[in-house]
């Protein structure tokens, strides 16, 4: 029998200097970094979203609430590993994952190729099974502004 869920996810962080800019896994040079509890990695939160939301688990902050320390700084690599292996518990594989990246800056295309690579061994499929796009917001609100960056993603999984 065939038990296709649809999820999807979304985040945001505030972008200010002095932090790090981790993004898919790896961590970019930008002048501004994501400002967050663990490391700030908007793409990766919002696949965690999409797939906890896909397998009726909550979301992000439910799992791996803000006020705990243990969470603090933590890699999202790690957070990620945590909700595929929650997905597994429950006889769900991920199928695959389509995500989109808002941010005037930096220039995220050619970085998608090896985010894809990474987060495809952290989750246990295909890297061609994740796909990464990149937008602007044409300079406007607050990612124009490069106050903030968001992303969105919508993942299938399929029950065993």
């Amino acid at each position: 029998m065939i038990s296709l869920r649809i999820g999807f996810g979304f985040d945001v962080h505030r972008l200010e200097k002095g932090y790090p800019l981790w993004l898919g896994g790896i961590c970019l040079e930008h002048t501004k970094g994501a400002v967050g509890h663990s490391d700030a990695d908007v793409l990766i939160h919002a696949i965690c979203d999409a797939l906890l939301g896909a397998a009726n688990l909550r979301d992000i902050g439910f799992h791996f609430p803000p006020d705990n320390l243990k969470y603090k700084g933590i890699d999202s690599k790690i957070l990620l590993g945590e909700v595929v292996q929650l997905l597994n518990e429950r006889d769900y594989i991920v199928v695959n994952i389509d995500a989109t990246v808002c941010a005037e800056q930096p220039k995220i295309n050619p970085f998608i190729p090896q985010m894809q690579q990474i987060l495809s061994e952290v989750i246990g499929i295909n890297a061609s099974e994740i796909s990464i796009k990149a937008t602007t917001n044409e300079k406007l609100g607050f990612i124009g502004k490069e106050e903030g960056i968001t992303a969105y993603a919508v993942v299938l999984i399929n029950k065993n």
